[in-house]
């Protein structure tokens, strides 16, 4: 099976996104940028996952490689019905 997309233009993207951030910073210092792009990542993945496993949660989780509870509290952090 294919993967949707080639992890190397994942992180270009990422890393374009990125400099562009700072580049909008303009010289202002950052500040949880761990954080930031873990949750500008985290929430379209869980929901095309989601999508994906016909809302099912217990195989969402399985596909993600989590647990249950640990996507039902990532749902829920993110408003994800």
């Amino acid at each position: 099976m294919k993967p949707l997309f080639n992890e190397s233009e994942l992180a270009a993207c990422l890393r374009r996104e990125l400099e562009q951030y700072f580049r909008d910073l303009d010289g202002e210092p950052p500040s949880a940028i761990y954080e930031m792009v873990l949750n500008c990542m985290e929430k379209p993945l869980l929901e095309v996952i989601l999508d994906r496993a016909g809302s099912n949660q217990s195989r969402a989780a399985e596909w993600l490689g989590i647990n249950r509870n640990t996507l039902r509290k990532k749902m829920q952090q993110y408003g994800i019905k």
